[in-house]
C-alpha cells in the first residue's frame, strides 16, 4: 500500500511540506509506504485543451514539457495521494492548479483512471482564504470519484514563515487525525 504526497508550493520543505510530512509520518507508522514530490523549481504549464487525451486515451497529457506525466504515472500507481499547497489569494498554488486540470482531464478520458483511490487536501495558509483553497482541491478528489477521509477540522495549518506551522498545535493534530483516518480507510478498503 502506497500514499503519495504532491507540495504545490513554490517553497521546498516550507510549511506545506511540513504538514504533508506529518501526515506521511503518522502513515509510515502504520506500515503505509510514502512518497513525496514537491513541486517547488518546476513549472507546470495549465490545460491547454487540446483535447488529445480523449482521441489518444494513453493515460498521459499530450504535453510533455513538464514533469507531469511522471507525476500522473506516480498518482495512477498510488492507492492514495494528498494534494497540498499553500494559500495563494484565496485559493491554491499555480502548479496545483495546473496539475487538477490536467491530472483532472486525463484521468477523466481515461474512465477516471484515479477512482477509488483515498484522497485529501492539505493546506497552509498565513491567515484567511484556506478554506476556498482546501474546497479546490477537495471539489477535484470528488470529481475524480476518489474517497475522502475526515479529520479533526478542515485540513489546515497556520504559519507564513518557513517553520512557523510548527506553531499551530491544532494544526498539527489535525494532520495526525488524517493520516490515522486514511490509513484506516486504505486498509478497509484493501481488505475488501
Amino acid at each position: 500500500m502506497k500514499v503519495l504526497a504532491i507540495n504545490a508550493s513554490a517553497r521546498k520543505d516550507g510549511n506545506t511540506a511540513i504538514l504533508l510530512r506529518t501526515v506521511l509520518e503518522v502513515l509510515q507508522n502504520d506500515g503505509i509506504e510514502t512518497e513525496l514530490i514537491q513541486l517547488a523549481g518546476n513549472h507546470l504549464q495549465g490545460c491547454i485543451a487540446c483535447m488529445k487525451c480523449f482521441e489518444r486515451k494513453n493515460r498521459r497529457c499530450a504535453v510533455d514539457a513538464d514533469i507531469l506525466n511522471s507525476v500522473l504515472e506516480k498518482m495512477e500507481i498510488a492507492d492514495g495521494i494528498i494534494l497540498g499547497s499553500p494559500t495563494y489569494f484565496s485559493d491554491v498554488t499555480a502548479n496545483m492548479r495546473a496539475l487538477i486540470e490536467r491530472c483532472g482531464y486525463t484521468a477523466r478520458a481515461n474512465d477516471y483512471m484515479l477512482k477509488y483511490k483515498v484522497g485529501a487536501g492539505v493546506v497552509a495558509v498565513r491567515r484567511a482564504g484556506a478554506i476556498p483553497a482546501f474546497s479546490s482541491i477537495n471539489l477535484f478528489l470528488h470529481y475524480m470519484q476518489m474517497f475522502i477521509p475526515g479529520a479533526s477540522y478542515w485540513n489546515v495549518g497556520i504559519g507564513r514563515n518557513p517553520g512557523e506551522v510548527l506553531n499551530d498545535a491544532e494544526g498539527l493534530g489535525t494532520m495526525k487525525t488524517l493520516g490515522r483516518n486514511m490509513a484506516w480507510l486504505l486498509k478497509r478498503i484493501a481488505a475488501k
